[in-house]
């Protein structure tokens, strides 16, 4: 019997695998482009010949005075239905006032229920926007926060105010907002 020894093949040679890879990558090619060009030989071997090779004769050219035909009968309408869309056109239009109306908005509704509440001044994807509405807030003299939040796959920047306990400072809170064009969602905490 033969003996087992332990052999180095620090010094082995490696084989090439791009090189096998590219082999067969050129012979799945050449195999194919074969197939191919027997297809065509044989298609064009079989005589049959399709609508798509008729070829076709062109039909001379006549002066408009020697035509006579749909189109002169009546007048060019033949072509005026051909393209029609700058009939069709202006009845898409769509006019677009040149200033939005002022609508008016309504006093938001007091809360008269106790409890815990908190105001989200708005939900943002970016953190800049979110960081932005907390600024302005923040001018105004009103403390608020950025809570990320993910939802499925999204980040969600949320900017709250609160948690505020008395009902009066809610309210004034929720007028101030509606001032500076900022809805708020008011959210009851602890129910």
């Amino acid at each position: 019997m033969s003996r087992l020894t332990a052999r180095d093949f620090k010094n082995a040679r490696h084989r090439r695998r791009g090189l096998d890879r590219g082999r067969g990558f050129g012979s799945g090619l050449a195999i194919g482009l074969v197939l191919a060009l027997g297809a065509f030989v044989v298609g064009e071997r079989s005589g049959e010949r399709t609508a798509n090779h008729v070829p076709v004769r062109p039909e001379p050219r006549r002066s408009p005075a020697d035509r006579t035909g749909p189109e002169t009968a009546e007048t060019g309408e033949g072509r005026a239905r051909q393209y029609d869309f700058y009939e069709m056109l202006p009845q898409f239009e769509v006019v677009v006032p040149e200033k939005e109306r002022d609508v008016e908005r309504l006093p938001a509704a007091k809360i008269e229920r106790p409890g815990v509440y908190v105001l989200q001044a708005g939900s943002y994807r970016q953190m800049a926007d979110a960081d932005r509405v907390r600024a302005q807030l923040a001018r105004q003299g009103i403390t608020a926060i950025v809570q990320r939040v993910a939802v499925d796959a999204d980040v969600w920047h949320r900017v709250r105010i609160g948690p505020v306990n008395d009902l009066a400072e809610l309210n004034r809170l929720r007028a101030q907002l509606q001032a500076a064009d900022l809805d708020a969602l008011v959210i009851r905490v602890g129910e």
